[in-house]
């Protein structure tokens, strides 16, 4: 079953929180736009790294974004009356970020950039328990945000493992 779009919303290109939520319009591209958004989410993420963001700091970052944005979530979804609308990707953005997280104690290099993208990705479109059951138990703002969450904690879970027994530098 298809998602309802926000392309219905006339007021969602004056809206910040679209941009925000759309993580600045990446949600807006087709076809798959989680992928989108995750691609923009990667690209993002490796400033991040580069920029020398440490686990703690890619922790808070990803806490402060989930807080926000599962508030500006909330207020399109009570002015449109539309839930997880395929736009809204900047859940995909927090998701990948956690995704990252075993990246934050090296240089990113590229096998391991690609590794928890995929990985990510995985997680996020085949939603294995528990990611299936918060996906449709845990309601509004949070609701959108949470499972992409485990799925970024899965995903890094893998990747620590992978990285530590040298299958991936």
């Amino acid at each position: 079953m298809a998602k309802i779009s926000l392309r219905t919303w006339p007021e969602r290109h004056k809206s910040p929180a679209f941009w925000v939520v759309t993580f600045f319009g990446s949600g807006l591209l087709k076809p798959a736009p989680g992928t989108w958004g995750s691609l923009a989410a990667l690209i993002a993420g490796y400033g991040l790294l580069v920029a020398g963001t440490g686990p703690v700091l890619m922790t808070v970052l990803v806490a402060a974004l989930t807080l926000v944005s599962a508030k500006l979530i909330d207020g399109i979804e009570a002015k449109t009356r539309i839930h997880d609308a395929p736009e809204i990707v900047i859940d995909e953005v927090a998701g990948l970020w956690l995704a990252l997280l075993p990246l934050t104690h090296q240089p990113p290099h590229i096998l391991p950039l690609i590794a928890a993208f995929l990985l990510f990705r995985v997680f996020d479109i085949l939603k294995p328990w528990p990611i299936c059951w918060l996906d449709t138990h845990v309601k509004g703002g949070l609701g959108v945000i949470v499972d992409d969450l485990v799925a970024g904690l899965f995903a890094a879970g893998i990747l620590w493992f992978l990285m530590g027994a040298g299958l991936i530098a």
